[in-house]
């Protein structure tokens, strides 16, 4: 079982203190809030504490749409997205990587949509993020 971070209810995480959590994948974080707030507009991020088990997380919001979960974790992060019924069709039909296209047909639909978790160690991960991105803004 991997450790959580930041899961002290009492103390939201700082800058300071993701930037040493995350090392050098924290770059890869600034570099996908810069692509969203160029490509997309104006992104907002609130640290927001899901209990013990997840510990803080942060999300971003693009206006009021929520976009993304970033999970800290250490020296890289995850990002939880969701995904309607149209974005998960155009995923299926995309040439993004084959285990996100299969574990997309695999994961039980919800209510809020279909979730999706990438672990973003490099910029190949990143890239893929991205592309996600276009597609559930898009839809």
């Amino acid at each position: 079982m991997e450790n959580k971070i930041f899961t002290y209810k009492l103390k939201q995480p700082t800058e300071d203190e993701l930037k040493s959590v995350l090392g050098a994948s924290y770059k890869l974080w600034i570099d996908l809030i810069k692509y969203v707030e160029t490509k997309f507009g104006s992104a907002v991020t609130e640290w927001k504490y899901y209990g013990a088990k997840s510990g803080w997380l942060q999300k971003l919001f693009l206006k009021k749409r929520n976009l993304l979960f970033f999970i800290p974790h250490s020296k890289y992060f995850r990002i939880g997205l969701v995904f309607g019924d149209n974005a998960v069709s155009e995923i299926l039909q995309s040439n993004l990587p084959k285990e996100i296209i299969e574990e997309i047909k695999n994961t039980k639909k919800y209510a809020e949509g279909t979730g999706l978790r990438i672990d973003v160690k490099n910029k190949k991960n990143l890239d893929t993020v991205k592309k996600l991105l276009q597609i559930k803004v898009k839809n």
